[in-house]
C-alpha cells in the first residue's frame, strides 16, 4: 500500500510532464500551420502556468462542474457520519463532504492531498444503498484519498480539460484562417510550414491526436487506481461484500448523470457517461463485473 502511495506521488510529476509534452505538440502544430514557431513557446509557457494553477484549483472546478453542494452533520447526517467514522478508522483528516442532486447512483473524491480532500455522493446513491453498502462506497472514495489517487486524478482532469480546450481553439483558428485565405502563402520563400502541405497536415494531425492521447492517459491512469481503491476500501471496512453488493447495485441502477462531463468521468466510482461499445477503448473504469469478482475472490485476505 505504501509503495502504491509513493508511486502515485511520482505519477503526479509524470502526468505534468506528459501534459507539457502533449500541449507542446499542440503548440508545435500551430507553429507549423502559421509558420511561427514562437507560438509553440508561448503555448508551453501557458501550459506550465496552467499546470500550477490546476494543482490548486482543479478540485474546486470538479465540484462546480458536478453541481455538488457541501453538507454537514445536520444537512446530511447519514453520509457525514459514515465519512467521519471512516476518517477516524483510517487515521485521516476529515474531508469536506458534498452531495450531488442526481438520481444516478455515484460518488467521487478529489483534492490535492488528504488535508485538502473532498468526497461526494449523489442523492441516487444515498437512496439505494444500505448502511454497509454506503460504507463500502465511501471507504472506496477514502481509499482514493489515502492512496493519493486524488492528486493524480486531479492532474489528469486538468490535462484533459486544457488539451481539449487548446485543441478546439487551434483547430477553429486553422479552419478560419484557411477559409479567409490567410497570409501563410506569402511566407513560402521562408521555408516555413505555411507553404508545405506535409507540414500543414502534421500540424492538423497534432491538434486532432492530442485530445485522443489525453483521453488515453486518462483511461490508463484511472483503471488500476479503481482496483487499488476497492482493495483499500475492503481492508478498511473488513467487509468486502458490502462494496461488492454496492457495485452490483451501481451496475443494476446505473444511468447517465444529468450533469456530466467526460473530462471528470474518471473521478467517479462508476462511469457517469455509460459509454457504448466504441467508447470502451477509452473507458476510465474497469468492468464492474471484474471488480466484484476480485473483491469476492480475495475476501479471505481482507
Amino acid at each position: 500500500m505504501y509503495s502504491a502511495i509513493a508511486r502515485n506521488k511520482r505519477n503526479t510529476v509524470l502526468i505534468i510532464a506528459i501534459f507539457i509534452v502533449i500541449v507542446g505538440a499542440l503548440g508545435f502544430g500551430a507553429g507549423l500551420l502559421w509558420n511561427n514557431f514562437s507560438i509553440g513557446f508561448v503555448v508551453l509557457v501557458v501550459a506550465v502556468l496552467y499546470a500550477l494553477f490546476q494543482y490548486f484549483a482543479a478540485s474546486g472546478q470538479a465540484v462546480a462542474m458536478s453541481g455538488a453542494q457541501q453538507v454537514d452533520a445536520q444537512t446530511a447526517p447519514r453520509l457525514y457520519k459514515t465519512v467521519e467514522n471512516l476518517s477516524i478508522t483510517m487515521g485521516m483528516p476529515m474531508p469536506k463532504v458534498y452531495v450531488v442532486v442526481d438520481p444516478s447512483p455515484n460518488a467521487f473524491a478529489t483534492g490535492r492531498d488528504p488535508d485538502h480532500a473532498i468526497v461526494a455522493a449523489t442523492t441516487g446513491l444515498l437512496e439505494i444503498m444500505d448502511d454497509s453498502e454506503l460504507q463500502g462506497v465511501m471507504a472506496h472514495e477514502m481509499g482514493h484519498v489515502k492512496n493519493y489517487d486524488i492528486r493524480v486524478s486531479m492532474m489528469v482532469f486538468g490535462l484533459v480539460v486544457a488539451v481539449g480546450f487548446l485543441a478546439d481553439i487551434l483547430l477553429r483558428m486553422s479552419f478560419f484562417s484557411a477559409l479567409s485565405g490567410g497570409n501563410r502563402n506569402n511566407s513560402n520563400n521562408n521555408g516555413g510550414g505555411g507553404g508545405n502541405p506535409v507540414l500543414l497536415i502534421a500540424g492538423l494531425a497534432a491538434m486532432i491526436i492530442a485530445p485522443l492521447a489525453a483521453a488515453g492517459v486518462q483511461a490508463a491512469v484511472s483503471r488500476q487506481r479503481e482496483y487499488l481503491a476497492d482493495a483499500t476500501g475492503a481492508l478498511t471496512t473488513r467487509y468486502p461484500e458490502g462494496l461488492a453488493r454496492a457495485l452490483e447495485k451501481l451496475g443494476a441502477y446505473g444511468r447517465p448523470m444529468r450533469q456530466q462531463n467526460s473530462s471528470m468521468s474518471h473521478l467517479w466510482i462508476s462511469d457517469p457517461m455509460k459509454p457504448g461499445a466504441m467508447d470502451r477503448l477509452f473507458s476510465t473504469h474497469p468492468p464492474l463485473e471484474d471488480r466484484i469478482k476480485r473483491l469476492r475472490e480475495n475476501a479471505a485476505s481482507f
